[in-house]
């Protein structure tokens, strides 16, 4: 028998009330965003799961202002990151600063907080940093605080942080590696917009309207909501799923399909585990569902994953992706319950 404070006893009210705001968040962001619905879709989970998102689009797609819009609706201080080639640590974290103390009289070194110290940051084009700044911000979205002059800062709660990336221009960036971008929840593709909706794009944008946006969330409801994410029912059989589904990533691992050390020369850690967990969680709150299936762990799987396996010579000379790989994964790998897997 489940103890009262057991996620099974989570109130129905509680479930229903996510799965409303949910909706009125998507509602207002189409507002000012045209299409794009799976992209603003994991967006709000990785959100309401505590994660990260990397945004990977040509130029164009709107991607500054989704973020900018997300922003908005959810009532969170919001700065962008413009990140360069000269772009130091300093210039995100912040730094110390002399002033003069109006008491005594005499000087002391006062910490000035950079933008990081913003909820929700857009850390744009963030290859085009170099390595030891890319660093910084990756450390701040690992341990939710920064270092500067030898302190120790803690940043707000929630932080979330939407970082860019131009996949089409390579030349004077310093690619993400694979290490790194494991350190984001979600990879999200930003796909051109369907015919239709680009002629609607065309109308509202050349108008001269204007948009009016009502906030729907503080930090403070975001905090709750992300507490209630971890509350979720997870069966014994979807934690099994998640787990085959990453270790097939693995082409040392026994009982790989026998296609893939071919195709991958590296795959997914336990983290993507964690991921599709979590990501799963907040995909079923949202539908306001207190419990996850293994349907909500497919769902994820392709912007949890895709970022997480390293594909062959092989595979990239058969323009094969790790988006193929993971889709050939989920027709490989059994999602029914099986005793011998639990």
């Amino acid at each position: 028998m489940p103890s009262p404070s057991s996620p099974t006893n989570m109130e129905a009210s509680l479930v229903r009330d996510v799965a409303a705001t949910y909706e009125r968040l998507t509602e207002q962001i189409g507002k000012v965003i045209v299409g794009q619905k799976p992209v603003v879709e994991q967006l709000l989970w990785s959100l309401f799961a505590r994660g990260h998102c990397l945004l990977v689009g040509v130029p164009g797609l709107a991607k500054t202002l989704l973020v900018s819009t997300v922003a908005q609706v959810l009532a969170l201080s919001y700065k962008r990151v413009q990140f360069t080639p000269d772009l130091m640590p300093a210039d995100i974290t912040g730094t110390d600063i002399l002033q003069d103390d109006p008491d005594t009289g005499r000087r002391k070194f006062v910490f000035l907080p950079g933008p990081l110290f913003a909820i929700v940051i857009l850390a744009d084009e963030i290859n085009r940093t170099p390595p030891k700044t890319q660093a910084a911000q990756l450390e701040a979205m690992q341990e939710n605080n920064v270092t500067a002059g030898g302190q120790t800062y803690k940043l707000p709660r929630p932080f979330f942080v939407l970082a860019t990336q131009n996949p089409i221009e390579q030349e004077g960036t310093y690619p993400l590696p694979e290490a790194q971008q494991d350190r984001f929840m979600f990879h999200v593709k930003v796909s051109y917009p369907s015919r239709l909706e680009e002629i609607q794009i065309m109308k509202s944008t050349t108008s001269g309207a204007r948009v009016d946006l009502a906030p729907i969330l503080d930090g403070a409801a975001i905090s709750k909501y992300q507490e209630v994410v971890r509350q979720v029912v997870v069966a014994d059989h979807v934690f099994a799923y998640a787990a085959d589904l990453v270790r097939a990533t693995r082409p040392k691992e026994p009982g790989a399909p026998k296609w893939l050390p071919e195709l991958v020369s590296w795959g997914a850690g336990p983290r993507a585990c964690q991921y599709l967990i979590l990501g799963a969680k907040a995909r079923a709150l949202c539908a306001g569902r207190p419990h996850a299936t293994t349907d909500d762990i497919k769902a994820v799987a392709l912007p949890v994953l895709r970022h997480r396996i390293l594909t062959t010579f092989q595979a990239d000379a058969e323009n094969i992706s790790p988006d193929d790989v993971v889709k050939r994964l989920l027709e490989a790998i059994p999602s029914a319950p099986d005793a011998k897997r639990l």
